[in-house]
């Protein structure tokens, strides 16, 4: 465990491992990478079971180091990785006495505190503390509040999550640019694809959302550009390559939504959220997914006059039901969570392997709730759902096993298959198309989805037909008459 530690942490590069172990002595390890990873051992010291708290070389390698890091460790850092004096055995009270330096500061080490523990938070405490310190601008990176919410956000994923506090990351910035513009439109579908976008597999959710808007069915589909920790392709880089404008605001987007030609829309959390957008760069630096990363996918950044839906994708068992309760709480008559292929909500035809294990929901797995009622004034609780839960057979479909099309990070392999597939061309690209579209649809009880069959063959005509290639080149020209 070494260590490459300067007293001015504001002008770094990002750390990166040789395969020794160590860093290179050119390389300066970032106060956000020291945060989370000290807020990792202490949890794991404090709050984690006896046989995933410290091994005997961690022990050993902290007892021998420790001493040395000290002089030059920030303040804040000493804190997390001893924030009561207990921890190490150093003899000095910078953990117990650190406060932080203002009041939103004194706010998240009072929060942080509970965290390292493995405690949790209430939902005014979580959201307090975002709404004090986002958005993370340039003049608190480098500096102790950067340690800080990096602990903070690692240390609450590493506890889990509860409900109340994945909802205060929800919903924490609702009324960050006003009130939710609401189109007029007889039917929305959320969707929320991870933001950190496909590595290996084909991303067929702008594809689909092309299909559906043929027949009514409009969907809003949101994310980022790049995002950390797999930084593959996105919606927005697949957009931007054909040369769309991806710098559209709330009122922006409900335009394209309610224009008969398109029909289907794209914002980026650069002008949806800037709060949370703003923390992209301490991602990066963290790694691993924190709370948001959740959150993120459940968000409404447009409402309709009509019914709403919302979906998602996710890959970890557990996050499932937290997730479906968010879509409940944002009001909308009808929710899915997907475990779709590299936990996008992509379903897939391939099938799954003989020997594949039997631990967590396989690929294909879909859960979810549909409410009988189709008025758009669907906000109060009590109303009833009817809750669902199925693996999709594509096989019993009809449809043809094949492999997943491989892109590979390649943004313009993924617009090849998928502007072949719109062009007619039959293959795997085209059979995810046609299962997602269809399959979306009669889950979430979409008008004219009752049977599969029908849902299956109205996508089918969307693509056939040159509607759906129709759609989005509209979708390109239209997005630059924003204003």
């Amino acid at each position: 465990m070494l260590f490459v530690v300067e007293e001015d942490l504001g002008e770094r590069p990002a750390a990166g491992y040789v395969p020794s172990g160590e860093l290179n002595d050119e390389e300066v390890v970032s106060r956000g990478q020291l945060g989370a990873f000290f807020a990792g051992m202490t949890i794991r010291a404090n709050a984690f079971p006896e046989a995933t708290q410290w091994s005997e070389g961690e022990r050993r390698a902290v007892k021998a180091f420790w001493p040395r890091l000290v002089p030059v460790l920030p303040h804040e850092i000493i804190f997390i990785a001893n924030p009561d004096g207990l921890l190490m055995d150093d003899g000095n009270s910078i953990g117990s006495d650190f406060v932080g330096s203002d009041a939103g500061e004194m706010r998240l080490v009072g929060a942080l505190r509970e965290v390292l523990r493995g405690g949790h938070l209430g939902y005014e405490e979580v959201r307090g503390v975002l709404r004090d310190l986002l958005p993370l601008d340039e003049k608190k990176m480098g500096r102790e509040c950067e340690s800080l919410i990096s602990g903070f956000l690692i240390g609450q994923r590493m506890n889990r999550e509860t409900v109340s506090e994945l909802e205060a990351y929800c919903l924490a910035f609702d009324d960050e640019l006003g009130s939710t513009p609401v189109a007029d439109i007889r039917s929305l579908t959320h969707y929320g694809e991870p933001y950190d976008g496909n590595t290996r597999f084909f991303r067929s959710t702008l594809f689909v959302a092309s299909v559906r808007a043929c027949y009514g069915e409009s969907s809003l589909l949101h994310g980022a550009e790049w995002m950390p920790p797999k930084g593959g392709v996105t919606e927005e880089q697949l957009l931007k390559f054909m040369g769309a404008n991806v710098h559209l605001s709330l009122m922006d987007t409900k335009k394209l939504l309610e224009d008969e030609d398109v029909g289907f829309a794209y914002i980026s959390h650069r002008e949806a959220c800037p709060s949370l957008f703003s923390l992209i760069a301490l991602r990066e630096h963290i790694k691993k997914r924190p709370p948001i990363a959740t959150s993120e996918k459940v968000q409404q950044f447009v409402r309709a006059r009509g019914r709403e839906a919302m979906v998602a994708g996710f890959y970890h068992e557990g996050y499932e039901d937290p997730l479906l309760m968010l879509m409940k709480r944002r009001g909308v008559h009808a929710g899915l969570v997907v475990k779709g292929e590299e936990g996008s909500l992509s379903m897939t035809t391939r099938l799954r392997p003989v020997n594949a294990s039997s631990k967590g929901f396989p690929v294909n797995y879909c859960s979810g709730f549909r409410s009988s009622i189709n008025s758009g004034s669907y906000v109060n609780a009590g109303v009833s759902h009817e809750s669902f839960n199925v693996v999709v057979n594509a096989k019993e479909l009809g449809f043809e096993p094949t492999d997943t099309p491989r892109t590979d990070r390649s943004v313009v392999r993924n617009l090849e298959l998928g502007l072949a597939a719109l062009r007619g061309e039959k293959g795997p690209a085209y059979d995810r198309i046609v299962l997602n579209a269809g399959m979306v649809d009669h889950l979430l009880g979409c008008d004219g989805a009752d049977d599969i069959p029908s849902a299956l063959a109205r996508a089918r005509e969307a693509i056939d037909s040159g509607k759906a290639l129709q759609r989005i080149m509209s979708y390109i020209k239209r997005s630059h008459r924003a204003k």
